[in-house]
């Protein structure tokens, strides 16, 4: 497989050497693992023939116009941490998107992660599919590419011959899910070298009062919940007293950050139960009433379904400071 590594200067170094670190080691395994696709054939290219990345190394690239055959696949690294605006600015008009749409439509799969799923929703190659960006990305993405299917709680959406991952270190996810679409054996003993754990969201990570602050009413919201955290809750009600309707409170959630006023609820319930448990000696009983759970039962069941993990696990190698309640 011909892969064409997309970069531009200023680019996340790490995403880059993660990218082509673990195609190199699929390369380098794949002699001894059974029914392994050919090797990775895989060129660093970009605008010039040189790239200065974000720490400032210059990177020898090959230029695009200079490419002696089409790639199969091309991946876009992201582009560096930068506010969403930066990352807007940076994709608006790039010279490399036509070359991007070029490819595409002669055929080749898209892969991208964090700021540089932007590249891809800037050339509309996204449209229309299901997708993931950085969670701290998301409410930009959503609001410049509104036909994506944007879930940025995945640290991996697969969408045809599309895949796009979350956070900057999941670029590791991102190149081993790239494996996987042509030797999941591969891609294990890939993972087992490099001593990778299992990721399955990148919905901890995320924090919904930084999110919130991209909308008034959102964060509005956000605050009343936070002030009211243990008691029980009715959606009608609060947007009542934050001075807007049902309707607009649903509009509002769904267009900043793609989900329901109740799910944002148990996003910012979860998280601070997070908190609580990783901090305090608070038993789990406690923590489910203090975030407004009448049973720990309810908490368990929204740990498994929105973090695909339990409690024992989120809380695992945490050793509060804090004494036991009196």
């Amino acid at each position: 497989m011909r892969v064409a590594v997309l970069t531009v200067d200023g680019m996340f170094d790490s995403g880059l050497s993660a990218v082509l670190d673990v195609l190199t080691a699929a390369s380098a395994l794949r002699e001894d693992t059974p029914g392994a696709p050919p090797p990775f054939e895989v060129t660093v290219v970009g605008l010039t023939g040189t790239t200065r990345t974000g720490h400032g190394m210059q990177l020898s690239t090959t230029a695009l116009a200079d490419l002696d055959a089409p790639p199969d696949l091309v991946i876009s690294p992201a582009v560096g941490l930068r506010t969403p605006a930066e990352v807007v600015d940076t994709v608006r008009a790039h010279p490399a998107l036509d070359w991007l749409c070029a490819q595409a439509e002669r055929g080749a799969a898209m892969a991208a992660a964090c700021s540089g799923t932007f590249f891809l929703g800037e050339a509309g190659l996204l449209d229309g599919r299901r997708a993931t960006t950085s969670w701290w990305l998301g409410p930009a993405f959503r609001a410049r590419y509104p036909g994506v299917d944007l879930d940025e709680r995945l640290t991996i959406a697969e969408h045809g011959n599309t895949t796009t991952a979350g956070a900057a270190f999941a670029h590791i996810d991102l190149a081993l899910a790239i494996v996987a679409r042509h030797s999941h054996d591969l891609a294990e003993r890939v993972a087992r070298h490099l001593l990778i754990g299992d990721r399955p969201s990148q919905a901890c990570f995320a924090i919904p009062a930084q999110l919130a602050t991209a909308d008034p009413t959102v964060k509005a919201f956000e605050n009343w919940v936070r002030e009211h955290l243990d008691e029980p809750l009715q959606i009608h009600d609060v947007a009542a007293r934050i001075g807007v309707s049902e309707r607009a409170l649903q509009r509002s959630t769904a267009t900043v950050l793609g989900m329901s006023p109740i799910e944002l609820l148990h996003e910012i319930r979860l998280d601070h139960a997070v908190h609580l448990l990783r901090t305090t000696r608070r038993s789990p009983e406690s923590v489910a009433l203090a975030v407004g759970y009448r049973n720990v039962s309810t908490l368990r069941a929204l740990v498994r379904k929105r973090r695909g993990s339990t409690l024992a696990e989120l809380t695992r190698g945490y050793r509060p400071a804090v004494r036991p309640e009196p």
